[in-house]
């Protein structure tokens, strides 16, 4: 028995120290910092691929890339309501136009997210309006609907493995904090539609990044911020934001969740609230932005080398003079976390300025005003 006891000590005092060491190496950033600037190249830590998209009488769109694959880029307008759904290889040729708008059972009203999966050879396209995820092949022929819950809005969801989605529920943010108070995140089968796992993240009390206010002649207004992502691929794994919570979580491909980084001040005694949203993470930085109500944005970057929060600007490296990069874009994947889409107008001009170098000024070279974007991947270096 004191044999027994002395194991269990021992085992206790490692898992203790274990955990102090976990906390020790979690990130805090405080919210209301004031921060110094650092300015960086992107190619010096990211790697970029462009993709001129095709411009024919058919295709013409505004390049919002909503996901990516290895052989496909997938793109809407920015006001998705004409149903279009623009499919391109990687080469950026034009290959099909997919709309399936509609009111049926086999189609979308809405488009609130897309998750493309070469694998299966499927699209899931989330519709938010019928609270359903319509799955259609390449091709754009249905192939089965997928019902959630009338409560569950998917605005956010990406592919996590084969046989699941991860999905936020964004219902969860849109309505009153004390009408909806449960978890956000989830697990969804592809086949089904059915919840197969919920992730528990732990909060004292529901927030919202939401912003009510009502105007002189009684009607309710609801403002969320563009930047608010709370799903945000890290490497191999995702980093879930739960606004009502102090602590970001990295939620693993085995399904373990671990401390990320912490916020402060705590959400609970901000008064405005304030919030911590993840735009893209690297291995060596974490670029980030700060949302408080009623006072706006600021951005931050975590340089771990450094271990030191910095405001920042970001610059591509294939222009001649200093070009800033935005990574506020909509995340896209594990390989390619972020992406921007540069104007065929603007790429003309500045190719004529003589600002362009390298691939950039070889397609620039060949644009006219008038053709869709040239879409800029930032992908991971491996």
């Amino acid at each position: 028995m004191k044999v027994l006891n002395l194991i269990l000590t021992l085992s206790l005092l490692a898992a203790c120290t274990e955990n102090r060491q976990l906390t020790d190496e979690i990130i805090t950033v405080d919210i209301t910092g004031s921060y110094p600037l650092k300015k960086i190249v992107l190619q010096d830590f990211m790697n970029v691929e462009y993709v001129p998209l095709e411009t024919n009488d058919n295709f013409v769109c505004q390049g919002v890339v909503r996901a990516v694959g290895e052989n496909l880029l997938i793109v809407t307008n920015r006001k998705s309501s004409d149903g279009d759904i623009f499919v391109y290889n990687r080469n950026g040729k034009a290959l099909r136009i997919i709309n399936r708008r509609g009111q049926g059972g086999e189609e979308y009203n809405s488009i609130s997210s897309i998750v493309l999966d070469e694998n299966r050879k499927e699209l899931f396209i989330g519709d938010s309006y019928s609270h359903a995820i319509l799955v259609y092949d390449l091709e754009g022929y249905f192939k089965r609907r997928l019902t959630t819950d009338e409560n569950k809005i998917f605005y956010n969801m990406y592919d996590f493995d084969r046989e699941h989605l991860i999905c936020h529920d964004s219902f969860n943010e849109n309505t009153a904090a004390d009408l909806h108070a449960g978890q956000s995140f989830m697990l969804v089968s592809k086949q089904d539609g059915h919840i197969t796992k919920e992730i528990q993240i732990p909060f004292k009390e529901k927030k919202s990044v939401v912003t009510r206010f009502t105007d002189e002649s009684g009607m309710t207004f609801a403002f969320q911020p563009n930047n608010f992502y709370p799903i945000v691929s890290y490497l191999d794994n995702y980093v879930l934001l739960e606004a009502s919570a102090d602590t970001l979580y990295r939620y693993s491909s085995a399904c373990t969740i671990e401390p990320f980084l912490v916020r402060t001040p705590s959400i609970q005694s901000m008064n405005p609230e304030g919030f911590l949203f993840p735009l893209m993470l690297t291995e060596r930085y974490y670029f980030m932005e700060t949302f408080i109500k009623g006072s706006g944005y600021q951005d931050v970057m975590y340089d771990k080398h450094e271990n030191a929060c910095f405001r920042y600007q970001v610059h591509n490296n294939d222009y001649t003079k200093n070009e800033e990069v935005s990574f506020k874009s909509r995340p896209l994947n594990r390989e390619i976390p972020s992406c921007q889409s540069l104007d065929a107008p603007k790429l003309v001009a500045d190719y004529q300025k003589g600002r362009l170098k390298g691939r950039l000024k070889e397609i620039a070279s060949k644009l006219n005003e008038d053709d869709n974007p040239v879409i800029m991947l930032i992908k991971h270096k491996k």
